[in-house]
């Protein structure tokens, strides 16, 4: 469906509204379908992103400017995050015993497996979206939205 559509105008509107407008109502689309995987986890977008992160690093811990540094949503609350999901026994926060201003933050066995019950999900929710599209489109969409976004 066009996004003229979508928003329901019969006005004119500029290629570069156009395309912004596609970008942020796709991201809302996206981000919607995600939020009703996490939901019966009891989990935030941002919540499995810190997840993630910590699970790259493979055991070792990670302070909250590493964690904040790779987030997606850069605007991220990161001590409110971690916070929430040390209640829920995801990670463990422990100060550093080299400089005790630093927390280090690692996630958990039942984070780890709380991951690996997400994972088939996730995957499948991120194939539903690029089924439209052939390999070759799907690498000249990456192309363009990275060059969209770079201002």
């Amino acid at each position: 469906m066009k996004i003229e559509e979508i928003i329901k105008t019969t006005s004119e509107m500029s290629l570069a509204k156009k395309a912004l407008l596609n970008v942020l109502f796709t991201q809302n689309v996206v981000a919607d379908k995600f939020n009703e995987i996490l939901k019966p986890h009891d989990l935030s977008s941002e919540q499995f992103n810190v997840l993630r992160i910590l699970r790259g690093q493979k055991g070792k811990p990670a302070n909250m400017c590493m964690i904040q540094e790779r987030m997606i949503a850069k605007t991220s609350n990161t001590t409110r995050l971690v916070d929430k999901l040390l209640l829920k026994e995801l990670v463990t926060r422990e100060v550093c015993s080299e400089n005790r201003r630093k927390m280090e933050i690692t996630i958990t066995e039942k984070g780890q497996k709380l991951l690996e019950v997400l994972d088939p999900i996730v995957i499948e929710h991120e194939m539903s979206f690029a089924k439209n599209l052939t390999s070759e489109e799907l690498e000249i969409f990456n192309t363009l939205l990275e060059k969209f976004r770079t201002i």
